[in-house]
């Protein structure tokens, strides 16, 4: 016990702490879900965030699946199961969990611009911003995607 302790607060010791303030959005039928996040994001210059949770439902919406070049639209009725990831006006990395009318899971990574993902009944976030941190993106050049660059 106390040896987990002590890595517990090693790794809270080497990452960024800071005072967090609590946002809670509700969009609304047919307004894209991204693009709203997006423009909440921008409008309140929200340096950074992590979206604690998400409840609601789509129409359609663009995923990546793991490993694969190019995004894959669905269509139909999805309930969101899942919605995570850091986001701030320098940059996003999100994936989304969503299952459909019999219950089956699918889920990736979601594009954040050009994105038609359409909210069906509601989309309830709650969004932690993360106060005197900012999330910045920078290439990785691993795999060159622009990864979560902390400052």
């Amino acid at each position: 016990m106390i040896i987990i302790l002590c890595i517990f607060f090693a790794i809270i010791q080497a990452n960024s702490i800071s005072e967090i303030r609590s946002h809670t959005l509700r969009f609304r039928p047919n307004q894209n879900i991204v693009k709203e996040l997006q423009q909440y994001i921008e409008i309140n210059q929200i340096k950074a965030a992590s979206i604690s949770t998400c409840v609601g439902s789509l129409l359609k919406c663009s995923i990546r699946f793991a490993n694969q070049p190019e995004f894959t639209e669905i269509n139909g009725h999805f309930e969101i199961v899942s919605l995570v990831g850091t986001i701030s006006v320098y940059g996003q990395h999100i994936h989304i969990s969503l299952s459909d009318t019999e219950g089956k899971m699918i889920g990736g990574h979601l594009p954040f611009y050009d994105n038609e993902c359409i909210i069906y009944t509601t989309a309830e976030i709650v969004l932690l911003e993360h106060i005197d941190t900012i999330y910045a993106r920078k290439l990785d050049p691993t795999y060159g995607y622009y990864e979560l660059y902390i400052i």
